[in-house]
């Protein structure tokens, strides 16, 4: 069976100037990833992954090239169509949760469908449902403050999920976390990928994460390479 392009980036470059200096950060990146696909993004510090991840959600735009979302040009979307795809269409998970203080889990999950604009009674219900299929349901009135690292990283995982998104883009979602917590959050995107068809494109310096996924891509001098690097050679790239 055929696979289903979700995310496009075709040629895209990115460069920084400062002064007289301009700095190319990606070099005419291609990529497609597609659905229910367990991408890893491997590099060096400084290498352009979280640049290139920013521009898979809109949230920085390419020097040259485009980010097509199923056929769509992300760069040719307004404002307003760019705010509803990162809503809709796109979920994100980053080192550092971002989980609202004041909020308990079950309300952290249900925001952004809160704000899509989903009757708020349906939104709680349909939080509290992921929460309890990731273990939390004994978490779900409790504030970030009162919850473990690991919990506050599925929270963060599922409110990611709560809108259905085609695609979740992460940021080192186990950067913060112990050798177990980082193997459940594993576990967890596997079966979210499986059972939702979600796409998930990870960025990480964890070994162990970007060895289990579907495909590894390695970021070297603004490029990306397919790259079939051992678990010892991951480490040592990492550790660059």
């Amino acid at each position: 069976m055929k696979q289903q392009a979700i995310l496009e980036i075709e040629n895209v470059c990115k460069s920084y100037h400062d002064g007289d200096v301009t700095t190319q950060v990606l070099k005419n990146v291609n990529l497609t990833v597609y659905s229910g696909e367990q991408l890893a993004i491997v590099g060096s510090s400084g290498s352009g992954k979280s640049t290139l991840l920013h521009i898979m959600g809109t949230l920085d735009k390419p020097t040259s090239g485009k980010a097509m979302l199923e056929g769509e040009d992300l760069y040719q979307a307004t404002a307003a169509r760019k705010n509803q795809i990162r809503n809709q269409d796109l979920g994100f998970i980053y080192q550092f949760h971002h989980l609202l203080p004041e909020f308990s889990a079950v309300e952290n999950v249900a925001m952004p469908a809160l704000i899509q604009g989903v009757n708020r009674s349906h939104a709680l219900e349909k939080a509290k449902k992921l929460l309890v299929r990731v273990g939390l349901s004994h978490r779900l009135n409790h504030i970030p403050a009162e919850l473990s690292g690991g919990e506050r990283q599925r929270v963060a995982i599922v409110r990611a999920l709560i809108n259905s998104p085609k695609l979740v883009l992460a940021d080192e979602p186990t950067g913060n976390l112990d050798a177990k917590s980082g193997e459940t959050i594993y576990q967890l995107i596997q079966e979210l990928a499986e059972q939702l068809g979600t796409a998930f494109v990870v960025v990480t310096h964890d070994n162990q994460l970007a060895s289990k996924m579907d495909r590894q891509l390695q970021m070297k001098d603004g490029s990306l390479q397919e790259t079939t690097l051992q678990h010892n050679e991951l480490a040592v790239e990492g550790a660059n």
